[in-house]
């Protein structure tokens, strides 16, 4: 069977409907189901990257990772969740209540909410909406509302504190990745999530690495890992925005991110790598979200590379890296691709000509951006090898003005014995 999930859908509903039920209330029935089975295979895959991120990790630093709970460890992570449900739940004295049981969940639910327009398959999609790009950064952004509700709920200044900060990189750090998301847009004339990766006959990657790089860094930003995780800065901000969270309301959180991070490689792998296409996809759809997954699990080891690669980074270069660097970068490579797009298409070039235009008026704003950053940086070691001058105190005056003759130093007598 090429396309079972289709094929088991149009049974149900056909099922549904023999039993006299109305086609519109059995097509309800049918999505609900979808979204209950999306939502659990993802958490599911959520449970495995735990593991994953464990034994990756443990390859960085050179020691085994889990190795003691079933084979190769794999048990390890389904003990970790069976750790956190027992666990005692705890409320801070003076908490909003309402809202710190809130948070969490709505960490969680906008992270499952992407997966809704990400197509899967040329066949299998969630909701095949025409402004997909839109409702990416729609629900991205509640994500934000969830984390300022956990600090602010939870009567911690620390905790409060790490949601300001995190707030502050988030809002920050959209810009240029709603300008990176743009451009994919453009190219495929289109917001729909589908028809950019139908229409990704050369990867976009190729077309726009510099985009495809702002939208990673950018991404990395966004989930608040390393070298952007001063949001949970332990050393100063005990655990962020979730540090009196205790049991299942933090393991939503830590579920939330690591699902997060897959999410971002799924988006990346989407909008950048062709998303579900590749060979034999035409006569098995199926096999599209084998090449999906693929792709956004080495999204996410890239991801996990960089967070154990590479120092924190304080949160006054975080912002200024973003609005001096990012935003201007990313605007550049936007008009750029804009104009030479316009230029292409009405010269009616090749998608081979077209493709290596594009590609090297991005590797010459690379390169130039790189020579930019060398001179200011040389600049900058100027100014810190040069000695600093030293104040030298004015000498004292007398009344007329004159200077002032120092007293005669008098040396003690030492007394004969």
């Amino acid at each position: 069977m090429a396309d079972p999930i289709n094929a088991i859908a149009e049974w149900l509903q056909n099922l549904l409907t023999g039993w006299g039920m109305a086609p519109g209330l059995a097509l309800v029935i049918r999505f609900a189901l979808g979204v209950i089975v999306i939502a659990t295979v993802m958490l599911v895959l959520d449970i495995f990257l735990v593991w994953l991120e464990r034994k990756v990790v443990a390859r960085f630093q050179v020691r085994l990772g889990p190795n003691r709970l079933g084979r190769y460890g794999l048990l390890q992570p389904f003990a970790d969740v069976l750790k956190l449900l027992i666990k005692e739940d705890t409320t801070p004295l003076g908490a909003d209540k309402f809202l710190y049981n809130l948070a969490p969940i709505i960490a969680l639910a906008t992270v499952l909410l992407l997966w809704g327009v990400i197509p899967y398959a040329p066949t299998i999609v969630g909701a095949d909406i025409n402004v997909g790009v839109l409702y990416i950064v729609a629900v991205g952004a509640i994500g934000t509302l969830g984390i300022i509700i956990a600090g602010w709920s939870s009567n911690n200044k620390y905790a409060l504190l790490g949601a300001f900060r995190a707030v502050a990189l988030m809002i920050s750090y959209e810009v240029p990745m709603v300008l990176a998301l743009l451009i994919p847009v453009m190219l495929a004339d289109t917001m729909g999530i589908n028809a950019i990766v139908a229409s990704q006959n050369v990867w976009f990657i190729f077309v726009a690495p510099v985009a495809a790089l702002i939208f990673l860094i950018s991404a990395i930003a966004e989930l608040g890992r390393a070298p952007f995780d001063m949001t949970e800065a332990e050393s100063e901000l005990v655990a962020g925005y979730v540090t009196e969270y205790s049991g299942m309301k933090f393991g939503l959180f830590y579920a939330g991110e690591l699902l997060h991070a897959l999410t971002m490689g799924a988006l990346f792998a989407t909008l950048f790598l062709g998303g579900w296409r590749g060979p034999f996809v035409e006569q098995i759809p199926i096999l599209g979200a084998v090449y999906l997954l693929v792709k956004a699990l080495f999204m996410y080891w890239v991801i996990m590379w960089v967070r154990y690669t590479l120092p924190r980074v304080r949160i006054d270069h975080m912002l200024s890296l973003n609005w001096k660097f990012f935003t201007p970068l990313a605007l550049v490579v936007l008009i750029v691709t804009a104009l030479l797009d316009r230029i292409l298409e009405g010269a009616g070039a090749s998608t081979l000509v077209y493709t290596l235009v594009m590609l090297g008026a991005n590797l010459l704003v690379g390169w130039i951006t790189l020579t930019l950053l060398r001179s200011y940086a040389r600049r900058e070691r100027v100014k810190v090898a040069e000695p600093r001058p030293v104040a030298v105190p004015p000498e004292p005056t007398g009344p007329a003005g004159g200077p002032v003759s120092a007293a005669p130093s008098v040396t003690p007598s030492t007394p004969n014995n």
